[in-house]
Formats: structure tokens, C-alpha cells, sequence
């Protein structure tokens, strides 16, 4: 039975504003407008620095590897690679529980303890690089950690969408999504400008000289220059402490989307556990790269993940039994392929990017007298602190336009001409990697190195747009949520499937391999976005 206006009213009056919420109505123009807008609202503007703080936290290992080179850390440059792999197969992996969590603990519950939990790897991470001597493991650990800010992603779109009428859905995931994205880029300006000071005194121990020149934004830093990088971690609690309570106070589960949360510790109890099979998955996924290499590792650590979590008992099975229904549809992994094309490549890149800079042009080629050549320190080499920072920008300030673009034209096409884009600039790019890491000059590609990567950032930030669309336009009401879920989990796998593979290369002396590869795979999704979306007889057309 419909409610009143004053029904209505009466919602709002005397009620904390982190009350759950037994009566929604969003399609309702009445109460959207008197009560739903007022609410969604409030939850949206939380929802986005919390998740932008997920990004960031997630990503920050690609900056904090580099400074650790620059640094004199004792770990080779593969182990480096390694941590931000590990970061990146955690958070990938942590998508997949995460997409369950609103359902079965509410949203206000679930970004409240999603949001306080990465103050364990921002604290930790901090402490530990107060140490050059902290074991390895003891990073591996820290970035596995950090992954949950790569597994919020899932819980926070699948949160926001609840608020919204289907009329405001691409407002409110767009603007989560959009700006959540700029967590890389505030990661990646913020953590080379907060280790240059020492703005947490004498609690956050001392500074380091760098052995090798680094940068900010702003400028060159040189070799010997005091270097606070335990800040990296540390900065991060700034802003979560304060987004924790504005989670736990301003935000509201809704229950009739939530009918049986629990109480908080209950709830929180369910959010635990279900990140803790992601966790258990993660640690298995990297023992077995270690062991069988990133292509054995990948489909057991997801498989696993699915298995462990269809034997977790009560309500969460039914939902589990419901999200695999997707997978007998062709589609799901269709647009799976193409979203790793577009979010697999910009989260990939951003991880890989800062080392790859600090490897490729750190170092250079020198000719002895005797005609033998060596690879030795590039003194004026560019610095990745100083230029990682633009790509991800691009890509993510220009995925509003991808999607505004696909509107107008179709995503199917608006992916196909992306496509052809990233065909070429990943095999252009991994050429001039090649030229630059076998040149005695390698500055003078620099220039060219980043324009390109620029133009393989925003065109997978318009893709991003464009397969959201189609996505949308391809699945009904009931697979929409659970398909968008699933993919973007598949696709994170990029953050870690990125630093792998240009890591392994780069060690190899052959960088080129890397982005030649990537350049086949995008072929490859160019064939598979016109056999379903664009060829004549296509069972769904342009969508």
C-alpha cells in the first residue's frame, strides 16, 4: 500500500541518520523526492572518498616499490614487482566475496568495516618502512593486506545501486566509479609529496637518504636527499579514521534490501568471513605462482574462491546459487573479455607503470672502450614519482565521456575503435621500450613513452564507459548486478597480471615482449567485440 505524504514526512522525524531504513521506495517520484533523494545523497558522498581511500591503499604498492629502489631496499627488482603483483591479486580476488556483502550485512555495516580494515595495511605498511631491514615477508603480507581496498570496489557499487532509481543509476555509479578511480592518481601525487617531510614527527621515526634520485610533482629530488617513505602508509590513517565514522554515523542499511543483517557484530562477523576465504584463495593463488607461474595461478586461486565460498553455510548459499546462474549465459563471458580490455589494462598500468619507469630509465646502456656494453645508472634519468601520475589521471577523467559517447552511438563501436587504438599503441609502445632500454640515451624516448601510454590510459578510461553500457543494455535487472560483480573482479586481475609479465620481461632484458602481448590480447578482444556485437547477424546488436 502506497504511503502518504505525511507518511513520508514522518520517516525522516526523529530518527538518527545512520537508523536502518525498514520502508524504500525509490521508484516512488513522491518519496524520492521528499526523503529517498535527501538519503542517497548522503550515502553517495561518503561511499566515494571511502572508496577512493580503497583505491589508493590498493594501488599505493607501484609508488612505494619505486621509492624502495631509490631507497637501497635489499630486494631485487622482480621481489618489487612481486608486492605489487601480490596487492593486485589480493584485491582482484577479495571482488569476488565482496559482491555478496551487501545483501548479507547491510551497506551501512559493510563500508564502516571495509573502510576501518585498510587502516591495518596503511598502519603496518608505514611501520615496516621504517626498517630497510623488514623481511620480505613481512611486505608480502602488508600488500596481500592492501587488497581489501581493491575488494571494497564490488562492495560499494553493489551498495550505491540500492539507493537510486533505476533513472539516477548512472549518475550514482558513474560519480562512485568515477571518482573512486582518482584514488590511483591521489595515491600517486600525494605519497611522493608526504615523503619529502617529516609531518608526523618524531612518532613516525626518522628519514633514509636516497640512493637514487627520485621526484615529486613539482620537481627532480637528488641522490642524499632525506626521504621519509614510511609516510606512504602512515597518511593514509588521516583520512580513514575520520571516513570510518562518518561511515558508522552518517550511512543506513536498508532493509529491503537487507531484511536480516544482524546485529553490527554479527554482520561484521559475516563481512570477516567472507573476506576471509578471499584471503585464504590469495595465499594459495601465490604459492602456486611461485610454483606453476601466473597462468596456473590465476583460474585456481578464482575457482577456489567460488568453491570455498558455495561451502559457507546459511543465507550467503542461496545468493551464491543465484550469482552462478550467470555464467550459462555466452555474454557474461563475453564482456568479461572486453572489461578486462578496459579496467584490466588502466588498473594493470597503473600498477606496472611507476617501476617500469624507474627500470626502463633509471638505468642505460654504456659502451666500454674495449666495445663491451653494461647497463649502469642513468644520472639524469626521469623519475616515475614525478610522472606516473598522468595516465591513470586521463583514464579516469575521461570515462564519464566514454560512457556519454556510447550513448549516443553505441558501446559496441565506441569499444571496437578503442580496441583498434590499444592494438596499435601497446605494439608502438613496446617498441620504443625496446629502443629506450637498449639505448646509451635513454631520455630522448621518454617523451614519446609517456604520450603513448597516455593514449593507452584514455582509451581504455572511454572503454571503461563504453563496456558499462553495454553491460547494461545486454543483461536484465537480475543479472545486471551479479554480472557487473563478476567482472569487475576478472578484470582487477589486471593489477595483478601487469606487473607479472612487464616485471618478468624487464629482468629478461626484452620489455617489448610485454606490450607486444598485450597488443595480441587486444586483438583478440577487437575480434570478439564484432563476432557478438557488430557483425552482421549479431544476436545482439551495438549494444
Amino acid at each position: 500500500m502506497a504511503k502518504s505524504s505525511a507518511d513520508i514526512g514522518k520517516l525522516g522525524a526523529g530518527r538518527p541518520k545512520n537508523a536502518d531504513i525498514e520502508h524504500w521506495d525509490i521508484e516512488n517520484e513522491q518519496f524520492w523526492e521528499q526523503e529517498g533523494k535527501r538519503v542517497a545523497s548522503r550515502n553517495l558522498w561518503i561511499s566515494i572518498p571511502s572508496l577512493l581511500m580503497g583505491f589508493a591503499v590498493w594501488m599505493m604498492w607501484g609508488m612505494i616499490t619505486t621509492q624502495m629502489q631509490n631507497l637501497g631496499f635489499p630486494f631485487a627488482v622482480d621481489q618489487l614487482f612481486m608486492l605489487t603483483a601480490i596487492a593486485g591479486l589480493s584485491g582482484a580476488t577479495l571482488r569476488i566475496p565482496a559482491s555478496f556483502m551487501i545483501r548479507i550485512a547491510g551497506g551501512r555495516n559493510t563500508v564502516f568495516l571495509t573502510t576501518a580494515l585498510l587502516m591495518i595495511p596503511a598502519f603496518g605498511t608505514g611501520a615496516a618502512l621504517m626498517n630497510p631491514d623488514t623481511p620480505f615477508w613481512v611486505f608480502q603480507l602488508l600488500a596481500l593486506l592492501s587488497g581489501i581496498g581493491g575488494g571494497n570496489f564490488a562492495a560499494s557499487m553493489s551498495n550505491i545501486s540500492t539507493f537510486f532509481p533505476k533513472k539516477k543509476q548512472g549518475y550514482a555509479l558513474g560519480m562512485n566509479a568515477g571518482l573512486g578511480n582518482f584514488g590511483v592518481t591521489t595515491m600517486q601525487i600525494l605519497i611522493p609529496l608526504v615523503m619529502t617531510v617529516g609531518i608526523f614527527g618524531a612518532i613516525a621515526g626518522g628519514s633514509m637518504e636516497l640512493q637514487s634520485a627520485s621526484g615529486t610533482l613539482i620537481g627532480r629530488i637528488e641522490a642524499g636527499t632525506p626521504t621519509w617513505i614510511q609516510n606512504a602508509g602512515f597518511i593514509w590513517l588521516v583520512f580513514l579514521v575520520p571516513l570510518a565514522f562518518l561511515g558508522w554515523f552518517g550511512m543506513n542499511n536498508l532493509r529491503p534490501i537487507t531484511p536480516n543483517p544482524g546485529t553490527p557484530m554479527q554482520a561484521f562477523g559475516k563481512i570477516l568471513g567472507l573476506y576471509g576465504v578471499g584471503v585464504i584463495a590469495t595465499v594459495v593463488g601465490i604459492v602456486t605462482l611461485q610454483w606453476l607461474g601466473m597462468w596456473v595461478a590465476l583460474p585456481v586461486t578464482i575457482l577456489l574462491t567460488l568453491g570455498l565460498m558455495r561451502l559457507i553455510p546459511g543465507e550467503i548459499k542461496p545468493n551464491i546459487q543465484k550469482q552462478f546462474a550467470i555464467f550459462s549465459n555466452k555474454h557474461t563471458w563475453s564482456m568479461t573479455v572486453l572489461y578486462i580490455l578496459t579496467f584490466g589494462s588502466f588498473i594493470g598500468f597503473s600498477a606496472a607503470l611507476p617501476l617500469s619507469i624507474n627500470v626502463i630509465f633509471g638505468n642505460m646502456m654504456e659502451v666500454a672502450a674495449d666495445g663491451s656494453v653494461s647497463r649502469v645508472v642513468n644520472p639524469n634519468g626521469p623519475s616515475a614519482l614525478t610522472w606516473a601520475w598522468i595516465g591513470p589521471f586521463v583514464g579516469a577523467l575521461i570515462r564519464p565521456f566514454g560512457g556519454w559517447v556510447s550513448d549516443k552511438v553505441g558501446g559496441s563501436i565506441v569499444t571496437q575503435v578503442i580496441s583498434v587504438v590499444m592494438v596499435v599503441a601497446s605494439a608502438v609502445t613496446g617498441y620504443v621500450m625496446m629502443l629506450a632500454y637498449n639505448s646509451t640515451d635513454p631520455n630522448s624516448y621518454f617523451a614519446l613513452f609517456m604520450l603513448l601510454f597516455v593514449i593507452l590510459f584514455a582509451a581504455s578510461g572511454i572503454g571503461n564507459g563504453s563496456t558499462f553500457r553495454s553491460i547494461g543494455v545486454i543483461f536484465n535487472a537480475q543479472q545486471k548486478g551479479p554480472v557487473l560483480g563478476w567482472t569487475s573482479a576478472v578484470a582487477a586481475y589486471g593489477a595483478f597480471i601487469a606487473p607479472v609479465v612487464m616485471g618478468g620481461q624487464i629482468r629478461a632484458g626484452t620489455p617489448e615482449l610485454a606490450m607486444y602481448g598485450f597488443a595480441i590480447f587486444y586483438a583478440v578482444c577487437l575480434l570478439i567485440n564484432w563476432w557478438f556485437y557488430l557483425r552482421p547477424g549479431a544476436e545482439i546488436k551495438n549494444p
